[in-house]
């Protein structure tokens, strides 16, 4: 028996809540973005199954590594939906992929990005990718890549997620790490721009018990609330690198102050029986700190396992190194200072955390109280 003909004008996808052709239109608003972050390495442009990237470099290292990250934003996303504010989001997330790995001393070569949504709105995901392409342009890497998915029924129309990977290089004999790390050195902290993308969960339930709605004014920051709050993540892969060609061997082991706070995060990267007090008085947190534990009637230190508090990174140094670090870390534009020694003598009794994330590494707390000097590091 004949069939007859489809309809063309029908289309059961859309009618099931997935506009095709909204995902094409959203390609085409980000391809001039994602086109600035690729040099000669990268091949086919925008749109191919696959992104391709010349790896003929490589063969100028002795034993070049491969290193990789991936991650997300977080809850810090739910904001941007509030307030219909996405163009800084995509910064959010290279900080969180990339940055992981000039931990290691790799240079960043390629990164991907997804984000899986209720419905494809082309301008916002334009904005959210044109973000994304901006933090890649900063930090020397490629967007190659990416997927756009419409989930109906499963998020709700205005809700988005976002999750990245990135693939750098580091050459064998130039990994930063614990095993590099004296008695001695100097752990240099890198100052934040703000909350980054961790702790948000927290910041959101201190604002909806306070009935702070995203679009009031907050007269501490001089911003909306919501725009206060996706203050976008500090980008350090550069200067970061900058400062390992400059003091190669000096330059011990980096930690991205992300979830857990300051003190799990550097205990990753000391050796097993080192130990490291970090020095409160020698900052003072930001402003959005402080007015968040406020509101929550919290104090700073218990927010320390939550928050940065103003540290983005650390840097372990060595002692006659540190002071030319900072100097190259402030001509780039962040904040310096010395925080902390590295011990391996009788450690003080009292609570340190120990190692983090599955890693048996160094021991760090934090001790002192925290300077009210508003103009301290």
């Amino acid at each position: 028996m004949a069939t007859a003909p489809t309809d063309p004008s029908s289309n059961p996808y859309a009618e099931a809540g997935v506009d095709t052709a909204a995902g094409d239109l959203a390609v085409e608003l980000m391809k001039s973005a994602v086109r600035r972050t690729h040099g000669p390495e990268v091949l086919g442009g925008v749109g191919g199954f696959a992104g391709l990237f010349d790896a003929s470099a490589l063969r100028d290292y002795d034993k070049p590594l491969l290193a990789t990250s991936t991650d997300g934003v977080g809850t810090k996303v739910a904001i941007a939906q509030a307030i219909d504010k996405h163009d800084t989001i995509g910064l959010d997330l290279v900080g969180m992929v990339v940055d992981d790995i000039v931990v290691v001393g790799a240079k960043p070569l390629f990164m991907t990005d997804y984000i899986a949504c209720g419905k494809v709105f082309p301008e916002r995901i334009a904005d959210i990718v044109r973000g994304i392409a901006a933090g890649c342009a900063e930090t020397g890497t490629a967007l190659v890549g990416g997927e756009t998915a419409e989930h109906p029924g499963l998020l709700g129309v205005n809700d988005y997620d976002v999750a990245g990977a990135a693939t750098g290089v580091v050459e064998a004999g130039g990994i930063l790490g614990a095993d590099r790390v004296r008695e001695g050195d100097v752990v240099l902290a890198l100052a934040s721009s703000g909350l980054h993308s961790n702790g948000y969960s927290l910041v959101r339930h201190i604002v909806a018990r306070s009935g702070i709605q995203y679009g009031d004014n907050a007269a501490d920051f001089g911003a909306t609330w919501g725009e206060a709050l996706l203050e976008p993540t500090r980008l350090y892969t550069s200067p970061l690198l900058r400062l390992i060609s400059q003091h190669a061997d000096r330059v011990h082991a980096l930690s991205h102050v992300t979830g857990g706070g300051i003190a799990a995060n550097l205990a990753r990267v000391l050796p097993l029986g080192s130990w490291v007090e970090i020095d409160r008085s020698t900052w003072s947190p930001s402003p959005v700190f402080r007015v968040l534990a406020d509101l929550g009637h919290l104090d700073l230190i218990d927010t320390e396992g939550t928050w940065n508090l103003g540290i983005g990174f650390l840097a372990v140094v060595s002692a006659d190194s540190a002071d030319a670090a900072a100097s190259a870390l402030a001509r780039d534009g962040i904040a310096t200072w010395q925080v902390g020694v590295v011990r391996t003598d009788a450690r003080p009794e009292g609570h340190f955390e120990q190692g983090a994330k599955g890693v048996d590494g160094g021991a760090v707390r934090l001790v002192g109280s925290y300077s009210e000097n508003s103009g301290a590091a």
